[in-house]
């Protein structure tokens, strides 16, 4: 029973040193998205999806294992509560790198329609008031 709940333990370690990595690469990717560093986006999807495919793995190993466990050890239970702790924390970094993402995506969005002249695109005025309409910053350019 000893060698079963070591063999979880290393396991759990493992896993938990992987989504200790992940966190870092989530730190990275929100770098890369408020940089605007797109090059540096792909290497770090890479990253994620390397570290999910190895805490998935682990995670199938893991409820085998748990599942042919009676008694969990005291190292055990602590592991499995440190790894539920970092998963919600990787969920969390997860969202906020959504959502950065998104907004990013709007405001270049924004961009290309002011640039464009888009009939609803977005500018200011010289009291910084937002003024929508036909913009005609680039018609009647010849470049």
């Amino acid at each position: 029973m000893a060698d079963h709940n070591s063999l979880i333990a290393s396991k759990l370690t493992m896993q938990l040193n992987c989504l200790t990595s992940l966190v870092d690469v989530l730190d990275d990717e929100l770098t890369a998205i408020a940089s605007r560093r797109g090059e540096g986006l792909k290497d770090i999807a890479k990253q994620k999806l390397s570290f999910l495919s190895k805490i998935q793995t682990l995670d199938k190993e893991l409820n085998t294992l748990l599942a042919s466990n009676d008694s969990k050890s005291e190292e055990v239970s602590d592991l499995i509560s440190a790894v539920r702790k970092h998963l919600e924390t990787c969920k969390k970094k997860n969202e906020v790198n959504a959502h950065a993402a998104h907004q990013a995506q709007l405001s270049v969005k924004q961009l290309k329609d002011i640039l464009i002249g888009a009939p609803t695109s977005v500018t200011y005025d010289q009291g910084g008031s937002v003024v929508q309409g036909n913009s005609k910053i680039v018609h009647n350019l010849k470049a």
